[in-house]
């Protein structure tokens, strides 16, 4: 029997490139390898389980028996890779060693974690899959006080999400603004009343230094000297792609496995997509880079090689309180915004010497010229 075609990971990176291999061909062997255990669910919508009152199976979209028969394929969970020998085409599960014809890293990023002292470190929950969601939504049962780390989109997302799940949540976050670096300060100041509006509060500046066990739950003591009486610490101060297994075979990796525009690693027969991957320079942890990775990445693997292009990418932040639509201009773009609307409905245009629109963040009723904006934006990678 000939060697299959081994994606590791199945998140929407790995069930989707599996899924756009499928597309062009039904039958070489096909074999995914998990961490967790393979139900397909969205990942983007564990930031909106709390307001929609879902636990986690009601999130997950296919169980993983499901997922095998649709894609004629074995899926192998609850199972880690220790190793990837490129000379022999082969990877390692623990003593195992398993041949591939073609191997596909689709193993995402993981959280930051950050140092916290006290006797309350088991308190501290991030939510990076599935299994994650349950842990936390079992912990947060019957409690009401969620201590949120960070305000960048997925704090947000999860401020939001919380609130409108009856929490009571406060944020801390060493920044000036929300969402730094991916917002004009106007288009953060509207989310951010937003958030506020529904009984968010802030901590901007500080961190969470300490974190202790009281007879009433838990007590968080920020590097400012202020104190947040909380149940539970809800942790969304970034993720990290996964790249150490891959730089131990002798990869080439930057912030992600880098890859070319066929996503492709340094090393031939081994291809990369999703958190993971750095392409072309970029390490976008946003879901339409990934689908038109995973439509490139499937023709290729079935002998029809495709380079990946990026048109407009704009993103979509689930912050229903206050809809929000960015595009944030490309790293060295050399331009000047201007802001026009007020209070939740924020219009932020960033152009160049000759008015070329090179990104924007659209907040509230502006978000309705995000198509029209689109058409005016450069590719990302044409």
């Amino acid at each position: 029997m000939s060697a299959p075609v081994v994606i590791i990971g199945t998140g929407l990176a790995g069930y989707n490139v599996a899924k756009e291999f499928r597309k062009h061909d039904t039958q070489t062997p096909l074999l995914l390898i998990t961490a967790d255990d393979g139900r397909s669910y969205s990942k983007p919508m564990l930031s909106t389980g709390f307001g929609k009152n879902k636990d986690a199976d009601g999130l997950s979209m296919a169980e993983v028996g499901a997922m095998a028969e649709q894609l004629n394929a074995e899926i192998r969970t609850h199972t880690r890779i220790s190793g990837i020998d490129p000379g022999h085409r082969q990877l390692w599960l623990g003593e195992e060693a398993v041949a591939y014809r073609d191997l596909v890293l689709a193993w995402g990023a993981e959280v930051i974690r950050v140092p916290v002292e006290g006797d309350a470190q088991d308190a501290i929950f991030s939510i990076n899959d599935l299994e994650d969601y349950a842990r936390f939504r079992a912990a947060a049962a019957g409690n009401k006080r969620v201590l949120l780390l960070g305000a960048g989109l997925i704090g947000c997302e999860f401020a939001n999400d919380l609130t409108l799940g009856g929490y009571s949540v406060e944020l801390v976050a060493p920044c000036e603004q929300v969402m730094p670096g991916l917002l004009h300060p106007a288009a953060a100041a509207a989310v951010q009343a937003g958030l506020e509006g529904i009984g968010a509060r802030f901590h901007l500046g500080p961190v969470l230094s300490r974190l202790q066990r009281t007879d009433d739950g838990l007590l968080g003591h920020l590097s400012d000297g202020s104190q947040v009486a909380c149940d539970l610490v809800l942790s969304a101060v970034g993720l990290r792609p996964r790249i150490e297994l891959a730089a131990a075979a002798g990869l080439a990796v930057n912030r992600g496995v880098v890859v070319d525009r066929q996503l492709q690693t340094s090393h031939a027969n081994i291809y990369a997509l999703g958190d993971c991957a750095e392409v072309d320079g970029l390490n976008l942890l946003y879901v339409m880079p990934l689908m038109a990775c995973a439509r490139a990445l499937g023709q290729t693997l079935a002998g029809k090689p495709a380079a990946v292009s990026y048109g407009p990418m704009p993103v979509t932040v689930k912050t229903p309180v206050c809809p929000l639509v960015v595009s944030p201009p490309a790293r060295g773009a050399v331009g000047e915004w201007t802001v026009t609307g007020s209070g939740g409905d924020i219009k932020a245009l960033y152009r160049d010497a000759e008015e070329q629109l090179l990104g924007y963040a659209l907040t509230g009723t502006a978000v309705q010229e995000k198509l029209a904006l689109n058409r005016e934006l450069p590719p990302l990678l044409a």
